[in-house]
């Protein structure tokens, strides 16, 4: 949990350092920004998902020489996919800028940080499947010193650059790019440290790069990567729909939704959880140890929800103030406080549930149950339209609900079908 807290500050950092610039364009090019490299880069947050997934169940069925092929692998398929993103940019980047409906000032600005960030592509998708094997092998602790290091070395460097050299806007995607490569650097390290002679028997022995020995690394991918693709496409719809009405809307809208992205990588420490004790309980084909983690980690992270709740009840008109440009920003974002204080509640459970459906494979019914959440999130998006920024929200919330309870109403049979009456 505390690890996914280190990891939501990156944007946070980001939006609040633009935010002493004092302009509401500015302000809502960096969550334009945010929203394109979501679509861009964390699309591809499958690789640290399947990674994480298939390390722990191979720990419990082969051992760590497996799950260094599994590291080998992830890290093959990422930095492919990083040259297809670096040779596609001049097309993706300016098409991805239109999808979001970046217009005037703010697509001057959004421009000016993107074509910077962008650039950092291969430490990103490194870092996906460095990160997924050290969660996978429970080496938290090390996961949460590179991620506290990796955003303290943003920050200061945002601030440095955007404020103290008075690079403005420049000076934050600069930012992100050296902690992003400096990143790589120390997990690589880390991980030759711990588990350097499981790599190098497993580089012996033979990865197996070929399409047939990646099929199954790429079958489990693919639906997360579909799944992942959906749930971007309706975070775009946010911003997007957020976008046509206004610079105001928008950085109200982007203060809000780096909070939510706070709350839920603060209740996807969850889902990681899941991801790794189940992926072991899977791993072994202990039906009952698998159905008691489900159980656990459900309560606890409904604890913690409504913890999360209760706190932005009492100071989350002065969070959304802290970080508002101007003072028409910090009047739209307080009109969201009660769609604030519901997204935690609305969440948890699709974290939760994320984690276990990973855990144990069932990648094709997580996203089948996305697609069911989306189309949901759709139609209701028509119908609460005539309600303005409050009916975005609503139905935004909605969708976290309905993602939830499809994956519920498939759990019984899918784990009928794994362990059997069991």
């Amino acid at each position: 949990m505390v690890t996914n807290v280190a990891t939501a500050l990156i944007g946070v950092g980001d939006m609040w350092i633009v935010g002493q610039l004092g302009d509401a364009p500015t302000q809502g090019a960096v969550d334009i920004g945010a929203k394109l490299f979501a679509a861009v880069f964390t699309v591809m947050n499958f690789l640290k998902t399947g990674t994480t997934g298939l390390v722990a169940q191979a720990g419990t069925r082969s051992g760590a020489q497996a799950q260094a092929q599994v590291l080998f692998k992830g890290l093959f398929v990422g930095l492919s996919i990083a040259g297809l993103l670096l040779v596609f940019k001049p097309v993706l980047l300016p098409f991805l800028l239109d999808i979001l409906g970046a217009e005037a000032r703010v697509r001057t600005a959004a421009i000016i940080y993107a074509d910077i960030r962008y650039w950092s592509a291969p430490a990103v998708m490194a870092n996906f499947a460095l990160i997924g094997f050290l969660v996978g092998r429970r080496r938290m602790r090390e996961v949460l010193v590179i991620e506290i290091l990796y955003n303290v070395l943003n920050v200061a460097t945002g601030l440095w650059l955007a404020l103290g050299l008075d690079w403005g806007i420049a000076g934050i995607g600069w930012s992100s790019f050296i902690a992003e490569f400096a990143k790589l650097a120390l997990t690589a390290t880390v991980i030759w440290r711990i588990a350097g002679p499981d790599l190098r028997a497993a580089n012996s022995a033979g990865v197996g790069l070929s399409l047939s020995a990646l099929k199954p690394f790429l079958a489990t991918n693919r639906d997360l990567f579909l799944r992942t693709v959906v749930l971007m496409a309706a975070i775009t719809a946010l911003t997007r729909i957020g976008a046509e009405r206004g610079a105001i809307v928008l950085a109200a809208n982007g203060i809000v939704y780096q909070l939510f992205i706070l709350s839920a990588l603060l209740l996807d420490g969850f889902e990681n959880a899941a991801q790794v004790l189940n992926g072991e309980r899977a791993g072994e084909d202990d039906a009952s140890g698998f159905s008691g983690y489900v159980r656990a980690i459900f309560w606890r992270c409904l604890g913690v929800a409504v913890a999360l709740s209760a706190a932005f009840a009492f100071v989350g008109t002065w969070l959304t103030d802290s970080f508002a440009a101007t003072p028409a920003v910090a009047a739209e974002a307080r009109n969201l406080w009660p769609w604030l204080v519901a997204i935690p509640l609305a969440g948890f459970a699709g974290f939760v549930f994320d984690g276990v459906f990973v855990a144990a494979s069932w990648t094709r019914a997580l996203l089948g149950s996305m697609i069911a959440a989306a189309i949901g999130y759709g139609a209701l998006l028509a119908l609460t339209w005539p309600l303005g920024n409050d009916g975005l929200w609503a139905s935004f919330i909605a969708f976290l609900i309905l993602r939830a309870a499809f994956q519920l109403v498939m759990m019984p049979r899918l784990l009928r079908r794994n362990f059997g009456r069991s």
